[in-house]
């Protein structure tokens, strides 16, 4: 699934190609997603003009001069194609054209875990799905102090709450386990037993982790591709993860004794981890 390096990369192409541009057309060849694009979908958006954009979490918000605003999540597999003309026979998954005066937008999604669809732009803090998100890691709310006041109230592994996107959004399983091996803190370590200071670093190596995904496009594990249709490569600069068996960037330990890298499953993902400098 893309996490936000992905979803802010994919953005910022959206960004660069259409700017403020006028919604000419929409056509939706397949609603039935994990939520059903609405019916009136077209009819709502064609004739607007693109007023703004917003990462929240890993959805992407479109703001429209009519009041509604654009609701973008790439879901498992989900991807937003842009092209300058349109072209002669569309993929199998291109679900969703949308036609503006600058380019087309594609959303092509084989597994169709994404979605798609629209509010009032007065009630986008609001809707069930973004209501309950916690804070983005660039947020300066992030503070030390709210991480530890959310952590102290969970037994759970600190992996597993760093997915919570309740606490903190965006942050995916990729991400999670890079977070934790540069701030150098065991993913088994119970959230509650995390200190103050470790919070700190774990902020610190969070944004730090996230810069440099973002600015390498992302890192593309399984589907996940640019608008462009080139490939994200942070997956080149990952320290831990799916790096069974080798040994870290900061380690000095015997591969041969130490088993090197390890790969746990937690909550049901993938966790993976040095245990010689992870504590």
């Amino acid at each position: 699934m893309p996490e936000l390096p992905e979803v802010e990369t994919v953005m910022q192409a959206v960004i660069k190609a259409l700017g403020y541009a006028n919604i000419i057309d929409v056509r939706v060849n397949n609603n039935r997603f994990r939520e059903k694009i609405p019916d009136d979908l077209a009819d709502k958006i064609r004739g607007s003009k693109i007023i703004g954009y917003k990462r929240i979490a890993k959805y992407i918000t479109i703001a429209l001069d009519n009041g509604l605003t654009l609701i973008w999540h790439l879901g498992m597999s989900g991807k937003i194609k842009i092209c300058d003309e349109l072209p002669a026979e569309l993929d199998k998954h291109d679900h969703v054209i949308i036609k503006t005066d600058k380019c087309y937008l594609i959303f092509n999604d084989a597994r169709r875990f994404g979605l798609l669809t629209y509010c009032e732009s007065k009630n986008l803090a609001h809707i069930p799905f973004i209501e309950k998100i916690g804070l983005d890691p660039f947020d300066e709310s992030l503070t030390p102090e709210y991480l530890h006041t959310h952590l102290s109230k969970k037994k759970i592994p600190i992996k597993v709450a760093l997915l919570d996107q309740e606490i903190i959004c965006g942050i995916g399983n990729i991400y999670a386990s890079e977070i934790l091996y540069l701030a150098k803190i065991s993913p088994l370590r119970e959230s509650n037993k995390i200190n103050l200071k470790e919070c700190d670093t774990i902020i610190e190596k969070t944004r730090e982790v996230l810069k440099k995904a973002i600015a390498a496009g992302g890192s593309t594990i399984h589907d996940y591709k640019k608008p462009d249709g080139s490939l994200g490569y942070f997956q080149n600069m990952h320290c831990v993860y799916n790096k069974i068996g080798q040994k870290c960037p900061c380690c000095t330990c015997n591969v041969e004794q130490s088993g090197g890298i390890q790969k746990i499953v937690q909550a049901g993902r993938s966790t993976f981890y040095c245990p010689t400098v992870q504590k």
